[in-house]
C-alpha cells in the first residue's frame, strides 16, 4: 500500500460521456482537477500534461496537468520496479527518470511514470504512481474529452493494485436519458451490492494465464447465450481461453469497462445475428446509409419486437440483457444491434453493463452481478 493510502479505501463520482464511463478526481498540491475514463481493460493509471507538444494529446474538457506547479509530484526513477510494470516498453531518460509506451487497441501513449497526491470524493490524499503523459495517439474521440484513464486491472499499476483492494464495484448509468446521472466507483472497503438491490448472482472468475501479456484482465466464465426463447447452437470452444503457443492466448470472455459495445467471436456472432434474424424477420429495416450496422428495427419498436437476450455462466449465473442493453438507436428513427462480430475475441462492454450493479472481489476471486437504477448507487 503506497503512503496516504488506507483500509477504506476510495470513491469517486463516475458520469457517462457518449461511450464511456469518466471518473472524476484531484491531483498535486494544490490539487488540479482530472477526470478518467474507468478502465477494467488495463492497468495504468494516467492523465495529459502540459508537456505535450502541440497537437500531440487529445482534446480535453479541463486544463492539462501541470507538474511543474505541484509540490507533491516526484518522477518515478529508472531503476524503480514499477518502472517496469508500466508497460513492457520503458526506458531511461537522461535524468534517470522512468519513461514508458503503453498501447491500447485504440491506439498508444508516451509519458512518464511518476509519483503525487489523489484525491478521490471526500477522501484523504493518496499517493500513486501514474503515468504524466506527453504524446497520444489514439482513435479520434477516443477520450470523450477526459484527461486519461484509471487502470482497474490485476496488474502492479492498477488503483485496485497499488491501493492494495481486495473488491471493487461500480454501477453504470444508462447511455440515454440519464439526465446527468451519476454513480460512483468504489475501490476497497466501500465495495458492495445493495442490500435492497435485485437478485445477486456470482461466479468464479476464469484464471488469467501467467505467461499471458493481457493477464491483467478480468475473465468470465459464459458458456451459453439465449436469444428469446431459443438456447443457440454455439460451440464450447467459442468461449474459451486457448494457448496456441507460449505465451500467445486467444478467445476467452472479458469484461470490459473501456470497450463501449460487446463484441462475440464469430463462432457466437454468426448463431446469434441468424437468429435474430429469424426472430425479427418481418420487422428489419435496411441500416441507415446502406451499411455499417448488420441488424436494424424502427427505433420506437425496439421494446416491443426484440427479445431479450441471457448470458449463461458456469455454476447457474444468469445475466438478462434487455433489448435496450444490445440494441443502440442509429438515427431518430433506427435502431440497430449493437453487439460486434470479434472474431476470437469476446469481449463485455460498457454498453451491455448499463444499470448493471458489479463487484468485483479480486481477493476472492469471484465476480458478482445484480439489476439496479444506477443513478441511486
Amino acid at each position: 500500500m503506497r503512503g496516504g493510502a488506507t483500509t477504506a479505501g476510495v470513491s469517486a463520482p463516475v458520469h457517462w460521456a457518449t461511450q464511456q464511463y469518466i471518473a472524476e478526481y484531484v491531483v498535486g498540491s494544490p490539487p488540479q482537477r482530472a477526470e478518467a475514463l474507468i478502465d477494467t481493460g488495463s492497468d495504468l493509471i494516467w492523465t495529459q500534461s502540459t508537456t505535450c507538444l502541440r497537437k500531440v494529446c487529445a482534446r480535453q474538457d479541463l486544463p492539462y496537468f501541470n507538474s511543474s506547479a505541484t509540490s507533491t509530484f516526484s518522477p518515478v526513477p529508472c531503476r524503480d520496479a514499477s518502472c517496469a510494470a508500466a508497460n513492457s516498453v520503458h526506458l531511461c531518460a537522461l535524468d534517470g527518470s522512468c519513461e514508458f509506451l503503453a498501447t491500447y487497441a485504440a491506439g498508444g501513449i508516451i509519458g512518464a511514470l511518476a509519483t503525487d497526491a489523489f484525491v478521490f470524493g471526500s477522501g484523504e490524499p493518496v499517493t500513486l504512481a501514474f503515468g504524466c503523459v506527453s504524446f497520444v495517439q489514439l482513435s479520434p474521440g477516443s477520450l470523450h474529452g477526459a484527461s486519461g484513464l484509471i487502470g482497474l486491472g490485476r496488474g502492479r499499476l492498477s488503483l485496485v493494485s497499488q491501493l492494495d483492494a481486495k473488491k471493487f464495484s461500480y454501477c453504470l448509468t444508462p447511455y440515454f436519458h440519464n439526465n446527468g446521472a451519476t454513480s460512483h466507483l468504489f475501490v476497497g472497503a466501500g465495495a458492495s451490492l445493495s442490500s435492497g438491490g435485485g437478485v445477486t448472482s456470482s461466479m468464479a472468475f476464469v484464471e488469467s494465464p501467467k505467461d499471458y501479456p493481457y493477464s491483467s484482465f478480468y475473465y468470465l466464465p459464459l458458456i451459453g447465450i439465449t436469444v428469446g426463447e431459443t438456447r443457440l447452437a454455439i460451440p464450447s470452444s467459442a468461449f474459451e481461453l486457448r494457448r496456441l503457443a507460449e505465451g500467445f492466448w486467444v478467445g476467452g470472455v472479458v469484461i470490459d469497462s473501456g470497450s463501449p459495445f460487446t463484441a462475440l467471436a464469430d463462432a457466437a456472432y454468426q448463431p446469434l445475428t441468424g437468429e435474430l434474424s429469424r426472430q425479427l424477420n418481418a420487422s428489419l429495416v435496411a441500416p441507415p446509409g446502406g451499411g455499417g450496422m448488420e441488424l436494424c428495427v424502427p427505433k420506437g419498436e425496439v421494446k416491443a419486437v426484440v427479445p431479450a437476450m441471457v448470458f449463461h455462466f458456469a455454476g447457474g449465473a444468469d445475466m438478462v440483457v434487455p433489448p435496450e442493453n444490445y440494441w443502440a438507436p442509429v438515427d431518430k428513427s433506427t435502431a440497430c444491434l449493437a453487439i460486434l462480430d470479434g472474431f476470437d475475441q469476446n469481449i463485455i462492454g460498457n454498453f451491455q453493463q448499463q444499470n448493471l450493479h458489479l463487484l468485483f472481489d479480486v481477493g476472492g476471486g469471484k465476480f458478482s452481478f445484480q439489476t439496479a437504477d444506477c443513478s441511486t448507487v
